[in-house]
């Protein structure tokens, strides 16, 4: 007899919350009709536009149901990070290292886009949007290959990968069956992954998790308001002198005009 579902939830409870937040979040797409331009991540709209939500909401976002399904799956077998404490990993290393990988690596992608674009004049990256949680799973790949090499990864549960190649298989592999997948994306991820595994972020504590996350959301809220249509009648931002700092408070009966930043036209997408 099988084993409950029920019980790998519970020894997954991050990756499952993950999983189901990614699907609802494809089901609001699909509802909304919405595409690379609403929630990818590109230098035009993020660095030149201001759009800084899209760091996160690139991240959670896929339109389409195979780059869903690959990234969940893969997701779910990287879930055993949770149940590994005894090798210094574990729930709170997971949670921890998750916001790192969400952060670093859009960063990462952003400064290769830069240097493509400024360096080795290749324009057409201003606009190229990328979505996906790709990122995040490739890093976890490389910090479980660096941590647990005897690890076995599994896809779609029929595709297992010795996890101490499975960074650099899965970027062949997506290749093939995602054409559309991001290099560049996967890269970072990776990157971003043996950073963590060889202890260059150590130091990742409770503290700074919940700071991160603070100024994440905070800068998610302003971002959002500033740059975008979406009704936040609790929060009101006005120009003063200087403009590079705006002033942040609760809404008032006194309102000031905003100037929007219309979004950009994108010529291309990837799926990272």
């Amino acid at each position: 007899m099988g084993r409950l579902l029920v019980y790998d939830i519970l020894e997954k409870p991050t990756s499952s919350v993950i999983i189901g937040f990614c699907s609802a979040v494809w089901l609001y797409i699909q509802k909304k009709n919405l595409g690379y331009s609403d929630l990818g991540l590109s230098y035009e709209t993020v660095v030149s536009g201001g759009q800084h939500w899209r760091l996160l909401t690139s991240s959670f976002s896929h339109v389409s149901f195979l780059h869903l399904v690959f990234n969940m799956s893969s997701l779910w077998s990287l879930g055993v990070i949770e149940s590994l404490p005894q090798l210094g990993l574990g729930i709170r290393f997971y949670l921890h290292y998750t916001l790192v990988l969400l952060t670093a690596s859009s960063l990462v992608v952003l400064g290769l886009y830069h240097v493509l674009i400024h360096r080795f004049k290749l324009a057409f990256y201003r606009r190229v949007a990328a979505v996906g949680y790709s990122c995040v799973v490739f890093g976890w790949m490389t910090i479980l290959s660096v941590k647990h090499p005897s690890t076995k990864l599994e896809l779609f549960g029929l595709l297992s990968l010795p996890i101490s190649y499975a960074p650099f298989e899965s970027l062949v592999f997506t290749s093939i069956i995602v054409p559309q997948a991001s290099f560049l994306g996967h890269l970072s991820g990776i990157l971003v992954g043996y950073l963590i595994a060889w202890n260059v972020f150590q130091g990742m504590t409770d503290f700074w998790a919940v700071a991160i996350s603070g100024w994440l959301v905070l800068m998610f809220v302003i971002s959002l308001k500033r740059t975008s249509d979406v009704g936040m009648p609790f929060l009101h931002i006005e120009s003063v002198a200087d403009e590079i700092m705006p002033a942040v408070g609760v809404d008032t009966p006194l309102r000031v005009e905003i100037r929007d930043v219309n979004s950009l036209p994108l010529t291309g997408s990837d799926l990272v």
